[in-house]
């Protein structure tokens, strides 16, 4: 029998004894007066009305360590919003609820009632007038010294990296606080939050292999959405102009640092808007959201230091690739001259006889790993952005940017097309290459055709992925780090 399974056991025999004589192990009645957060904030700022003969307060928690001194002990438990200690007397709790004490373990949730008093130290501690077992916790938490450091126990044991783990509880508080930054941003730019199909008979939005699933009473295939463009901007043609929506795609692809199957984005749009003023209203919301959750405008993430005021760029990809990627600007234009300096470096291609896919190809291995501070890199290929506008001035290419910070994308956004014909003809070239093999290519929405066809405003969007975003601001090597419950194998 190993050392847990002893430990469990003798926590069995324990619980046994305390149900034999009566105790209750898991009473719903004792209602904590205050978070230990605010007890702390009333300590800070009036601590004339504490002490021996001051105010009482109920608290309540998880013990984190006790240390027994007899007739009297020191305990230390936490609640979700911070620890305090407390002080136990037999002569003041009584010997029942003492020799009660003396049973319960490491994990159990307890209530306290009492005022406070400061220690020798000067630490804060509330002198216990009654003690409540609240829950009984069978198993025993990680050793406090060693902690939860098997990120793969961590993550699929996430309730336990929560307990033990600090710095792990910062990373999803400064999360919540991103997105609820990032809401009442776009609401005081008057924006309306809505929310749009998790469930959709066609895939699309974006180039990904979807997840299917299969509804009984309407005898069809759905699709879990890659991603709710093109149902965001069905609304803006039904007269909603600025629209936000917070919530979940899925892709079925690989996982890694960077890709979850399952993972948040923010995406937006604005009538009347270009993505140029995309991108203005992007380093507007990062610079806000950096300075509130940092502190500062500059933040280190991973040895590099992020600057979110002055650090932004805007590069056309073409120069990109000729700049940061140190191609000849001479055979930029020729496909089979670059295929040929990609086989000089190592780099595979498969779409070979598309020349956008070539360039991209090409960023993605030589440029984007280099784009450490915030930078936008404008038009894309038209066959890489099926539903991008075509740029007046060179109509190989559009209207788009995508945003990278620390060498990976963060936001994709562009000027849409709102020409139906335009769009359809898109749709066909992306069904073609469906044809040819590309099993993530845009399928043809026709429905979407047609709303088009009833008139939608010169629009922009943009999509913004939260886990990257949070990765950044929480200086987090991997993404898995930022998502509560990540997808992983299954534990055989």
């Amino acid at each position: 029998m190993d050392k847990a399974t002893k430990l469990i056991q003798v926590r069995k025999e324990k619980i046994k004894e305390l149900k034999e004589n009566g105790i209750n192990l898991y009473p719903n009645d004792f209602k904590p007066s205050c978070s230990i957060k605010a007890l702390k904030k009333i300590i800070e700022e009036k601590p004339e009305s504490l002490g021996e003969k001051g105010d009482e307060f109920s608290i309540a928690g998880r013990m984190m360590a006790i240390n027994k001194m007899g007739k009297s002990s020191f305990i230390r438990f936490k609640d979700g919003s911070d620890q305090v200690q407390a002080y136990l007397q037999k002569n003041r709790i009584g010997d029942e609820t003492y020799s009660l004490f003396k049973k319960l373990d490491i994990g159990d949730f307890i209530g306290v009632k009492g005022p406070l008093f400061q220690t020798r130290t000067g630490e804060w501690t509330i002198l216990a007038q009654e003690f409540r077992l609240l829950s009984k916790a069978l198993r025993p938490l990680p050793e406090k010294f060693h902690g939860i450091k098997d990120p793969e126990k961590r993550y699929r044991q996430r309730y336990l990296d929560l307990i033990m783990n600090d710095d792990t509880k910062q990373i999803f508080l400064k999360r919540s606080k991103t997105i609820a930054f990032m809401r009442n941003f776009f609401e005081e730019k008057g924006f309306m939050e809505v929310e749009t199909p998790m469930m959709q008979p066609l895939a699309g939005g974006a180039e990904a292999t979807p997840f299917k699933t299969w509804h009984n009473a309407l005898g069809m295939e759905l699709f879990l959405r890659i991603a709710p463009e093109l149902y965001l901007k069905r609304l803006v043609v039904g007269g909603f102009e600025k629209i936000f929506e917070i919530n979940r795609n899925f892709r079925n692809e690989g996982v890694s640092t960077r890709h979850n199957p399952e993972f948040t984005m923010v995406e937006f749009y604005q009538a009347y808007a270009d993505y140029e003023m995309l991108m203005d209203l992007t380093q507007e919301m990062f610079e806000s959201i950096v300075k509130k959750i940092s502190g500062s405008t500059k933040i280190e993430y991973q040895g590099d230091m992020i600057d979110f005021k002055n650090g932004w760029q805007r590069i056309p990809m073409i120069e990109s690739l000729t700049k940061i990627g140190g191609i000849d600007p001479g055979i930029i234009n020729d496909t089979k001259a670059l295929l040929d300096f990609a086989k000089e470096k190592n780099i595979q291609i498969t779409k070979k006889d598309r020349h956008g896919k070539v360039l991209t190809k090409l960023f993605d291995i030589l440029v984007e790993p280099r784009l450490i501070q915030p930078t936008f890199i404008t038009g894309y290929p038209v066959e890489v952005s099926p539903l991008s506008r075509k740029n007046e001035i060179n109509p190989e290419l559009t209207d788009r940017f995508e945003l990278f910070i620390a060498g990976r994308e963060i936001a994709n956004g562009f000027s849409e097309i709102n020409d139906p014909e335009d769009q359809h003809d898109r749709f066909l070239m992306q069904v073609r290459q469906r044809d040819e093999g590309n099993s993530e290519a845009h399928i043809m929405d026709s429905d979407y055709v047609e709303a088009l066809e009833y008139g939608m405003p010169p629009t922009a969007g943009e999509g913004i992925g939260i886990d990257r975003l949070v990765m950044i601001l929480t200086n987090s090597p991997s993404i898995r780090e930022v998502i509560l419950f990540p997808h992983m194998k299954k534990n055989i």
